[in-house]
């Protein structure tokens, strides 16, 4: 079976650059993540799109990605570079470097040009650079052969793996036969930079065999080569994809290609759209089964370990049996012969009283032995050392000091069986806890397999025009719109606010423009108080800790971009002129809520409690306090998680704190029990 594809090839790059180039050019990047060492969350934005995530993959991959990946809680000090950099910067271009497994991406940021280059060959690098080609900062530094990545060092590109093919003129594939006798598909794999893989779905093409020799080539077969050479690079335009990702026979996802290949004409095919949703798909499966493998590996590699502490916690439980058994039986057979032995220790003791030595004594134990004599039969040969008979019945063999008493020898060997049996106990607790080890090992192998599982999918909505702006709907089902910031707020007054809106503005300098836009009806009083509420949380008042704020409501006719004589207005800023309707001291509060649809589909909605309480009863309520709102969010999330049901907690879960955070005012706050 084909293994599972490791990285993008150079055919794979050219084609997802092709697509990328007509959905990312023009973009805002507005946040970075980094999700692990070599992966890349660019979030990116266009007006009146969809937000998109563009993932890289250092050494490996570049796609759009829909799955809701985890983003840390502190990014590193690289993620915190490029977001100094390249935030709020607009991609101007995107390019893949000859045919070479490199994409360079130019944005304009702070009026400046920057270049991210992304290296998907061997360990891969992702390196920032400026307008005058100076490394600003690396995912990897590395001294190389050819060429250095370091920083504040002029960046260079590696060397090119092979002429690019797009330039490949007929004439140039000549120079084939010059490989002598190396196959055609190693040959043309180096020549062209197309890597084994696309090299021989050219030659499937030709049919010309893989295996030919260079030099054996005619002109027919290079002609054939380099007919099915550009018919190939025809497909990897954005037009002439045909994106699937391929299967064998048991329904495993073994590759993912651009457009149908020779080499796969007898696999199973799953078409897609796009050439970036496949590869979107194909690598979140392939992240699914890696998790699962390498959770099992890790399992098995641990379950091994204590499999090799039980084995030896079973020799050692059977040698104590074997032990206790011995010395029990040891034990019992002095006992049983207690009387011979008796007289066997009598007469050694008179032997010795007498001056007889031990080499006359044993002499005489011998000779009795040969006669058949009780106890000198059980005598097998004698320690000088320790002046120690050895004594030997049946399969017995044990040492018995003469010097001390029957008694006292049958007690050493029923004692040396009871420290053997407290032994054999320890031991056997020991292997019951090992035991429990490895059944809890299996437990929590089956868990963490069972609980891996492909990331949740983004649901991709278009976003209705007001999501630009902050927004709620009022109890009373009027929408209300505020500014976000001084564009926003302009944006709002003069392109969005008609003459039967009303107009809200907290009495403070720093405060959005909020309309309810009332589509001719009248408004009611909750909904004016809830805009009025609106207003006064996200002005300056919530920064500066105020517990309440006025804020007056105007007619749009009132709402002026000409100053009086002399004076200027800065963007986002406009004149009143007029009366102004107060309401007094309204309290600094928010709240942000989720509306459930689906099991995997949840909504975000703020603004006043009411308005808020309407739709959903998983909400939390917000004032001023001492908590930045970034934390704020992560809070925010964690008890809407407890208060919604079990089969919503993972959604919730998946929410980024970013989306949570937009609803909550600029400055610090806290929840409101």
């Amino acid at each position: 079976m084909k293994p599972l594809k490791k990285e993008v090839t150079s055919v794979d790059i050219a084609s997802v650059v092709s697509e990328l180039n007509r959905l990312i050019i023009g973009a805002w990047v507005t946040n970075i993540y980094q999700t692990d060492f070599k992966t890349l969350i660019l979030k990116l934005h266009k007006t009146d799109r969809p937000n998109l995530n563009l993932l890289i993959k250092a050494g490996n991959r570049l796609h759009l990605t829909s799955f809701a990946l985890e983003k840390p809680s502190k990014p590193s000090a690289f993620c915190m570079t490029l977001r100094k950099y390249l935030r709020n910067g607009k991609i101007e271009s995107l390019e893949q470097r000859e045919f070479e497994r490199i994409v360079a991406m130019g944005i304009k940021a702070k009026q400046q040009d920057f270049q991210l280059i992304s290296e998907f060959f061997g360990d891969g690098n992702i390196i920032l650079v400026d307008s005058k080609n100076r490394i600003l900062q690396a995912l990897s530094y590395r001294k190389m052969r050819d060429r250095n990545v370091l920083r504040n060092e002029t960046f260079h590109y590696p060397p090119a793996s092979g002429k690019n093919p797009y330039r490949a003129e007929r004439k140039d594939l000549d120079e084939l036969v010059n490989f002598g006798q190396l196959e055609i598909v190693k040959a043309l794999a180096r020549f062209l930079g197309l890597g084994g893989f696309y090299a021989e779905e050219v030659l499937i093409r030709a049919h010309v065999d893989k295996n030919t020799a260079c030099d054996s080539l005619t002109s027919i077969e290079i002609d054939d080569i380099f007919t099915s050479l550009k018919e190939l690079l025809s497909k990897m335009n954005a037009e002439q994809t045909k994106p699937m990702i391929i299967s064998n026979e048991k329904g495993e996802s073994i590759d993912v290609v651009p457009f149908t290949l020779e080499k796969y004409s007898t696999f199973q095919a799953e078409p897609y759209t796009s050439f970036n949703e496949a590869l979107d798909r194909y690598y979140g499966e392939k992240g699914v089964q890696e998790a699962i493998t390498a959770t099992s590996t890790e399992a098995s590699q641990l379950l091994s370990q204590q499999e090799r502490i039980l084995s030896k916690q079973q020799r050692t439980l059977s040698e104590l049996e074997q032990e206790i058994e011995k010395n029990k039986r040891i034990g019992e057979f002095i006992y049983e012969h207690f009387t011979e032995l008796q007289l066997l220790v009598q007469k050694i003791n008179d032997a010795r009283n007498s001056g007889m030595s031990w080499n006359d004594i044993i002499l005489s134990i011998d000779k009795e032995k040969n006669e058949g004599k009780a106890p000198a039969v059980y005598y097998d040969s004698f320690d000088p050392q320790n002046s120690f008979l050895c004594l030997f019945v049946g399969e017995l063999k044990f040492p018995f000091d003469p010097r001390r008493s029957v008694q006292e020898n049958a007690s050493e060997y029923y004692e040396k069986a009871k420290k053997a049996q407290k032994r054999r106990q320890g031991a056997e607790k020991a292997l019951l806890q090992t035991r429990e080890k490895m059944d809890d090992l299996e437990r929590q192998r089956i868990k963490k397999v069972t609980s891996i599982r492909r990331p949740e999918l983004r649901s991709v909505e278009k976003r209705a025009w007001y999501e630009k702006f902050r927004w709620f709907n009022s109890s009373e089902g009027f929408l209300v719109i505020g500014g976000k910031d001084a564009m926003t707020n302009e944006i709002l007054v003069k392109k969005y606010m008609e003459p039967h809106d009303i107009v809200f503005h907290a009495d403070i300098v720093g405060a959005p423009f909020v309309v309810v836009k009332t589509e001719g009806r009248e408004a009611p009083e909750q909904t004016i108080r809830e805009a009025a509420e609106f207003a006064a949380a996200f002005s300056s008042a919530w920064k500066e800790g105020f517990a309440v704020v006025d804020v007056y409501r105007v007619h749009p006719d009132q709402v002026s971009k000409t100053p009086p004589t002399g004076q200027f207005l800065t963007k986002g800023s406009f004149i009143i002129y007029g009366k102004k309707t107060y309401l007094r001291k309204i309290q600094l509060r928010t709240a942000v809520g989720i509306v459930t649809k689906t099991e995997r589909q949840v909504k975000i909605v703020g603004g006043p409690k009411d308005a808020v309480s309407n739709q959903t009863d998983f909400f939390v309520e917000i004032a001023p306090g001492t908590e930045p709102s970034g934390q704020l969010a992560k809070r925010v999330r964690e008890v809407l998680i407890q208060r919604v049901s079990n089969e919503y907690r993972e959604t919730v879960h998946s929410l980024s704190p970013d989306a949570i955070q937009s609803f909550i005012p600029s400055g610090k706050g806290t929840l409101l029990s």
